[in-house]
């Protein structure tokens, strides 16, 4: 190189600049200057060449090691770019020709994976096209929530493609949500006509409470009456109000007509709710009974009727279902006591009735004092815990039934007080 002053196959120096010789179509290019001599500006850049090198081999590891190939594609090309503008004396041709192989194998990957995704995502449409013709709701939604996550969760397919197969999809979906829209939309409008019809019956009925002749007007309260049966279901919320009052002014009304013909009125019980006030009583005579072994198992049979007896909230007895509870409670806390009892002491059948009241008494003690530390300790791990919603309900339903459990080892054990006071 005409007035170099120093120089090897890939560089020279040259008016104290460090210059690059071209290679492949690129010319020469100053890549530094000289700053103290000319031999370690040279190395310098000698040794920075070999970060290039580093760089090359460390990205050849990375795409073995890595699941997701593919998405070193990118990452490759910046660091061709990069190399191109490398301020570094070496040989960048076999770096480069690392990065072709390395680019040819990831793009015969991706050709590969994107037909492969193809085939992924035109299953997926056809799963959602069947999906979507069903009217159950709610279900469907998740499904195709489902295959949306999946959709998303797979990989592009080749550019021809995408626009299409993206936009068939996403018309499949938006059919059902226009069809679910639709839906919901002619129910609202059902719901509002019959609203409008409870509403106007309301009046009706309101209409005749003021006219207070109560014979004339009784077929018209009928009529009133069926038509009420007629309209149709409307979500229990909505008719709250409504059915209050048209409940309230008929059984009035009623009232007023029997009255003016002498007739006694005999109260209506719904059979649910005799049933339950009828399964609570039972219940109370089973906590009373002498067998509380037997008694328990009586117990779990009506706990699970109960469940299957479905009364609307608007007819449920509170003061019942509390009794039962209370009932089914007291049952299970003197099992246990008896329990605990006939393992400590074989001979207790033989224990005077004094005796027996007294260790039931002492036991009960034990048994509470013991509740009552669980309790405690409950609280107090729940306090030390991190909040989060579920956490919190999970934990203050645990709380609210030792409480309830422990209230009735209270009153069991003041019972137990007072017989031992008694009892000779």
């Amino acid at each position: 190189m005409d007035g170099a002053t120093l120089e090897n196959e890939y560089a020279y120096i040259k008016d104290g600049k460090v210059f690059l010789k071209g290679y492949l179509d690129m010319p020469d290019r100053q890549i530094g200057e000289v700053k103290r001599t000319e031999e370690e500006a040279f190395q310098y850049f000698i040794n920075r060449y070999q970060i290039a090198v580093n760089k090359v081999n460390q990205l050849e590891t990375e795409i073995a090691e890595a699941q997701n190939k593919g998405s070193f594609l990118t990452k490759l090309t910046q660091l061709r770019k990069r190399l191109l503008n490398f301020d570094g004396i070496g040989d960048f041709i076999p770096l480069l020709n690392k990065l072709d192989e390395q680019e040819d194998y990831l793009r015969g990957l991706i050709v590969g994976n994107q037909a492969n995704n193809l085939t992924i995502k035109q299953a997926l449409i056809a799963e959602a096209k069947e999906a979507k013709e069903d009217v159950d709701w709610g279900i469907v939604a998740e499904k195709l929530q489902d295959i949306k996550t999946r959709w998303i969760r797979t990989g592009p397919v080749d550019k021809p493609y995408q626009d299409d197969i993206e936009t068939e999809f996403r018309e499949v979906l938006d059919e059902f949500y226009q069809r679910r829209k639709a839906f919901y939309e002619e129910q609202n409008r059902i719901i509002a006509e019959r609203m409008e019809k409870y509403n106007e019956l309301v009046k009706g009925a309101e209409q005749l409470f003021r006219m207070g002749n109560w014979e004339l007007s009784f077929a018209e309260l009928k009529r009133l009456q069926n038509e009420w049966k007629n309209v149709g279901d409307v979500p229990p919320k909505r008719l709250k109000f409504e059915f209050r009052r048209f409940k309230k002014l008929t059984t009035t009304y009623y009232e007023k007509y029997c009255a003016a013909k002498g007739i006694q009125i005999k109260t209506r019980v719904d059979p649910r709710v005799e049933a339950q006030q009828k399964m609570m009583e039972e219940a109370e005579r089973l906590a009373e009974a002498k067998d509380i072994f037997a008694s328990t198992e009586r117990a779990k049979v009506l706990l699970n009727d109960w469940k299957n007896i479905k009364v609307p909230s608007h007819l449920a007895v509170r003061n019942v279902a509390e009794r039962f509870r209370a009932a089914c409670d007291k049952i299970f806390e003197l099992s246990y006591l008896m329990k605990v009892i006939t393992r400590k002491l074989p001979n207790y059948n033989y224990l005077s009735e004094r005796q027996q009241v007294l260790t039931k008494y002492r036991e009960m003690e034990t048994i509470v004092t013991r509740a009552r530390g669980e309790l405690k300790q409950l609280i107090e791990s729940y306090d030390g815990v991190a909040r989060n919603p579920d956490m919190d309900k999970i934990m203050t339903s645990n709380i609210q039934t030792q409480r309830r459990k422990l209230l009735m080892k209270e009153v069991i054990l003041e019972e137990l007080r007072r017989a031992a006071q008694n009892v000779q």
